[in-house]
């Protein structure tokens, strides 16, 4: 049988055909799910497979990711002495990281295929959860270990743009927009479970005697002993699993491209326009799920009776997950362009509203519920735009489903910076002027700019790419 190829580009030549070989254990001779006897014969079957097996692992990896963001509201409760902007780099270094990561997770599928880049990704992040669980239990840990640990908690960051490209290309054009959302939405639950569970699962020593001992916890005079480690070390063994799982049952597409062919992507200047618009709606929703917690302590620690920021943190992650997943099948319906750009609206008047209703500086806890109400509007607008703009990718370039594939990842790539720009900028803006405005004016601007482009290029009445 001879080996199946995708061309590589609208205008190009494919790669001349491989000799006849048996299928191998990783990569099928064949694929075309947009051919409807070869999807209700095999494909079906295989993409759903696939696509359980790497939301799943996608769901550890973002819950890994940002499993620093709900670890360190705990440091200085239990001994260490870190002051708010050495808090702010915590929060920040998983989102270097997977910003980074995922600019080189963009180009792995097609080169390694999906099989060997899971199963190698889900088994790496072993290496923040069990390395952080450690530097917890022990109060003489460096601020600098610390800030090690939590770059490479960014391994779990970067496999999105693996993760999405793989599965875009395992489903018919019709199903893309669905494929995706469900992927991603649910992916997206990772940072609620870190958000949520590790209260949890650190109240007690949930791990028996192999989990190590407890620390001592102050908060608002009162002491309590907690388990700070079991928030890191309870991914170990579903990591083992995963991988293995992952590792028996994945097989790549073959759709394969060198690193040099598949920098065409940024020869066109859509790739651009697409990685602003992703970076006003995935990048907020990452930006803000990294520094939910914090912003609440910042903001709102010093009233008596302050609100706990692991009560109320979890929310805005999992209402952006949810809706990535309800409008998937949405964008599918009635295009992306038209929701992004309604998001991009709804963001920009949410973030005014937070600045001059003063719920940003507030006089006392009655501000509170305003400010919580229009947070999660901001995570809700986020999950509407994330389900609509990886609708529009795959039609912006609908001539090269590899290119479609690459622009996921690139844009994945650069958004995926949020949680270190945003902890870095929003820190800076505390610290320097005793307020989180300073910060949200900046982000409105940009959201106009991105939500401009949107309108222009891809939903206004003649726009050059309607989607």
């Amino acid at each position: 049988m001879n080996t199946s190829h995708v061309q590589i580009d609208g205008g190009a030549e494919p790669p001349s055909p491989e000799p006849d070989k048996p299928s191998s254990p990783t990569w099928m001779d064949h694929w075309e799910p947009n051919d409807p006897q070869f999807w209700a014969k095999t494909g079906s079957r295989i993409a759903w497979r696939t696509l359980a097996i790497t939301t799943v692992t996608l769901i550890l990896s973002f819950a890994t990711w940002f499993m620093m963001s709900a670890i360190i509201v705990r440091l200085p409760q239990i001994g260490f002495q870190f002051d708010t902007m050495q808090l702010f780099w915590l929060a920040s270094m998983p989102g270097l990281a997977g910003g980074t990561l995922r600019i080189l997770h963009t180009f792995l599928i097609p080169i390694f295929g999906s099989r060997h880049v899971i199963t190698v990704a889900t088994l790496l992040k072993l290496v923040p959860c069990i390395g952080i669980g450690l530097a917890v239990m022990n109060p003489a840990t460096p601020f600098w270990l610390f800030l090690v640990l939590a770059f490479s908690a960014g391994f779990g960051g970067g496999d999105f743009s693996s993760h999405m490209p793989s599965t875009s290309i395992y489903f018919p054009k019709r199903l893309q927009g669905t494929a995706l959302g469900i992927q991603a939405g649910i992916g997206n639950f990772g940072v609620s479970v870190a958000q949520f569970v590790t209260p949890l699962i650190i109240a007690a020593p949930a791990l028996g005697a192999i989990g190590g001992g407890s620390q001592t916890m102050t908060k608002a005079g009162q002491t309590s002993s907690i388990w700070l480690q079991n928030a890191a070390f309870w991914y170990v063994p579903l990591l083992l699993v995963m991988a293995v799982l992952a590792w028996c049952f994945l097989r790549s597409v073959p759709i394969r491209a060198s690193f040099r062919e598949q920098l065409d992507i940024f020869s066109n200047r859509h790739t651009w326009y697409c990685t602003a618009t992703y970076m006003m709606t995935f990048g907020s929703f990452a930006g803000f799920s990294a520094i939910f917690p914090l912003l609440i302590g910042k903001v709102y620690g010093g009233f008596q009776d302050a609100p706990d920021p692991l009560t109320w943190a979890f929310l805005g992650p999992l209402i952006g997950s949810a809706t990535r997943i309800l409008f998937g099948p949405v964008a599918d319906r009635f295009g992306g362009a038209i929701l992004t750009h309604l998001t991009g609206l709804g963001m920009i008047a949410c973030g005014l509203a937070l600045v001059f209703s003063g719920a940003l500086t507030p006089t006392s806890l009655d501000q509170f519920p305003i400010f919580v109400i229009l947070m999660l509007a901001i995570f809700l607008l986020t999950g509407i735009g994330n389900a609509a703009t990886f609708r529009q990718f795959p039609i912006i370039f609908s001539h090269s489903p590899r290119q479609a594939a690459g622009v996921i990842g690139w844009t994945a790539a650069v958004a995926a910076y949020g949680p270190f720009l945003f902890a870095m900028l929003v820190g800076t803006s505390i610290t320097s002027s005793g307020s989180a405005s300073p910060f949200f004016i900046g982000a409105i601007a940009f959201y106009v700019i991105a939500t401009a482009i949107n309108w222009w290029f891809y939903t206004r009445k003649g726009c050059e790419k309607p989607s």
